[in-house]
């Protein structure tokens, strides 16, 4: 699109302007070029601000330039009146065009451009931190927004893995753009909503950082599609994490259920706010959305692959999306409580069936499968119900179809375990309405009880309500451990022990809780004259017996 703007239509507009409109673009001394007698706008002939000329604020009146001159504010229709009286027929229709498709806005000055990125850069700042391991410590660098006075800090859900627990993080840093300074921060917890998480900065760094919520400006119109929005890149800690400007339009606005826009190119880091041309919070970006492509190689002849940019990305929420929630900062670092309904496998209705049951104009979700002592069992939801409604209103029609299971997620997610959910569900042609009072999530994997056997080679965990789940395995028959780590070449990985194997006996003596097997494996440990232990294992549908040879 960008050659397109720029090739033909600019030769078209070269072969097909009049002897005015050439003079139009002599040198600045010509006397052609002086002010337009009577002109309203005190603006001389080419020299119109259209697109990507940094003549004026859009936001001023009246500029003052040197020489105490003062420039009258020029709209997109001005420029297209002064450009028309030097054009033929074709050169002012190629101009309505591209009124049309919103090339003649009025851009900022780079002056004032530079001063707005040099204001709201205040708000980003690199988030350095460690992730402990039984083997080592990995370092991680994310990106992150500054949100309160407070120096508290967002991260991007992203930002650590669902399986890693509070306990393996380690040594957090916040760096400022343009500095190597280290601040020391505290990890605050995961929002189960927002998916963020959030870090809070030492007390002396906080009057350097300006809230995201400085930039709201009252007034300010929604995004429409190819409004310019732009944003700001930080380089690594070798470049001292040096800010850079992106600068894009937007493509794409649909609700995924958030209302979530998509620029042509990348406007920022994940994670970093988005502005419009006056410098106003529009948005906050989000992970990059890949993109497919065909890799094409000696061997391979058309590899579909897909592309992740980890750097920079074009996709970001909507304000009204973000600024509601930035008061949800957790009470503790597991981010409970944690609202539970318990049905399994929400998948949108085919639609031939909706056809049938009359649901063309709205959405609804088959439910797989209902947990066992469930909140959702235990207010009567059945398997192969089909939930229609939820506290009273329709599902809301949304596409791609899969998005309205986030829906009924985040609806969950934004309620208290106690809180009643009123859900709407047809079962057998009939429309049944239920009352749900949430329940609290059942442990998590990132809040498991972890212990690692250095010389065994490898570490277990507790057995958790999803893992019953995952295994078909009913909650009285729930017992053992689960293997959460192997270590390269240890006695564990010589045994043919892999991750996710569940541990059912130590020595031929069954395990019933978490406690027994690390009671049992830390003996064995201590053991210097043990030559080896018998381990009774699941993987899948297999059960077999593994020897760990320890000499």
């Amino acid at each position: 699109m960008r050659g397109w703007m720029t090739g033909r239509p600019a030769r078209m507009l070269e072969e097909n302007a009049t002897p005015a409109a050439r003079i139009a673009r002599k040198p600045a001394d010509c006397p052609a070029r002086r002010c337009r007698a009577g002109s309203p706008y005190n603006v001389p002939l080419g020299e119109t601000a259209g697109y990507g000329d940094p003549a004026l604020h859009p936001t001023a009146r009246n500029q003052r330039l040197p020489g105490g001159r003062e420039r009258q504010r020029v709209d997109s229709r001005s420029q297209i009146h002064s450009l028309a009286l030097a054009a033929t027929p074709l050169t002012v229709a190629v101009l309505l065009l591209f009124a049309g498709l919103g090339v003649f806005s009025v851009p900022l000055r780079a002056a004032e451009l530079s001063d707005l990125f040099a204001e709201r850069v205040k708000s980003c700042v690199t988030v350095g931190f460690l992730i402990e391991s039984e083997l080592d410590r990995q370092p991680v660098t994310v990106l992150g927004t500054c949100i309160d006075a407070n120096g508290t800090i967002i991260l991007p859900s992203s930002a650590i893995g669902p399986r890693v627990s509070a306990r393996q993080l380690k040594d957090f840093k916040v760096y400022r753009p343009d500095s190597a300074t280290p601040y020391e921060a505290e990890y605050l917890g995961q929002d189960v909503l927002t998916g963020w998480h959030f870090v809070r900065a030492e007390e002396k760094l906080r009057a350097d950082l300006v809230p995201l919520t400085a930039w709201i400006q009252p007034g300010t119109p929604e995004l429409r599609l190819a409004d310019e929005v732009w944003g700001v890149g930080l380089r690594g800690k070798d470049e001292d994490f040096r800010p850079y400007f992106l600068q894009s339009r937007v493509g794409l606005i649909q609700p995924l259920p958030q209302m979530t826009a998509i620029a042509a190119a990348e406007i920022g880091g994940p994670g970093l706010p988005v502005f419009n041309r006056a410098g106003a919070l529009v948005g906050l970006t989000l992970n990059s959305f890949g993109q497919n492509f065909i890799l094409f190689s000696r061997r391979d002849r058309g590899l579909p692959v897909v592309l992740v940019n980890a750097e920079e990305s074009s996709v970001f929420l909507l304000a009204k999306e973000v600024l509601p929630n930035l008061s949800r900062i957790p009470r503790n670092v597991s981010g409970r409580p944690l609202p539970w309904l318990g049905a399994f496998g929400l998948e949108p209705v085919d639609p031939e069936v909706a056809r049938f049951l009359h649901l063309e104009n709205q959405s609804a979700l088959v439910v797989s499968e209902v947990l066992e002592n469930s909140p959702a069992e235990k207010a009567g939801l059945k398997g192969h119900d089909i939930i229609v409604a939820l506290d009273g209103r329709p599902l809301p029609r949304l596409r791609p179809e899969q998005v309205v299971a986030t829906y009924v997620e985040r609806e969950i997610d934004r309620r208290q375990p106690g809180d009643v959910l009123p859900l709407a569900v047809l079962r057998d042609n009939q429309r049944l309405d239920l009352r749900v009072t949430l329940g609290d999530e059942p442990k998590i994997i990132r809040e498991a009880g972890r212990r690692y056997f250095e010389r065994l080679g490898f570490t277990v965990r507790e057995f958790l309500y999803g893992d019953g789940i995952a295994r078909r395995i009913k909650i009285a028959d729930q017992a053992g451990v689960i293997v959460d780590f192997v270590k390269p070449n240890s006695p564990a990985a010589a045994g043919e022990l892999a991750v996710e194997d569940w541990i059912r006996e130590i020595d031929g003596r069954a395990i019933k809780t978490y406690g027994e097997a690390v009671d049992a494996l830390a003996v064995i440990e201590a053991d210097q004259n043990r030559t080896e232990f018998v381990l009774l294992t699941s993987r899948g549908s297999d059960t077999a017996v593994r020897r760990v040879k320890l000499k």
